[in-house]
């Protein structure tokens, strides 16, 4: 194991959420990660979003900002342009929409 095995220790959620995108409430499945990011002193938060045919049809081509809820809050994110399998990218800054084991690691809101 070297020493930047451990450099960026991941925490995330797998499972249901509600993205609020474009005025609508969609059901999907993400797959979620994060991690304290010490050059910028921000937690930055990611994932997919499995395919969903009504958020590809609601967006298109767009990369609209977006909330992501789960059963452990919620978070602002933006979606980016969906891969070769129809999964869109979330990312987001700050609180992340899942549990963070050391609530020291992820700054207050600004």
């Amino acid at each position: 194991m070297s020493e930047h095995d451990h450099e960026h220790e991941e925490e995330g959620y797998q499972g249901a959420a509600t993205l609020l995108v474009e005025g609508a409430e969609l059901p999907v499945e993400v797959r979620l990660r994060g991690h304290f990011e010490p050059i910028d002193g921000r937690y930055h938060w990611y994932g997919r979003i499995a395919a969903h045919t009504e958020l590809t049809e609601l967006v298109q081509q767009r990369r609209p900002a977006a909330t992501l809820r789960t059963p452990a809050g919620e978070a602002e994110g933006g979606l980016s342009d969906p891969d070769p399998w129809g999964r869109y990218r979330i990312t987001g800054l700050g609180r992340p929409p899942f549990e963070v084991d050391d609530l020291n690691k992820v700054p207050p809101a600004e």
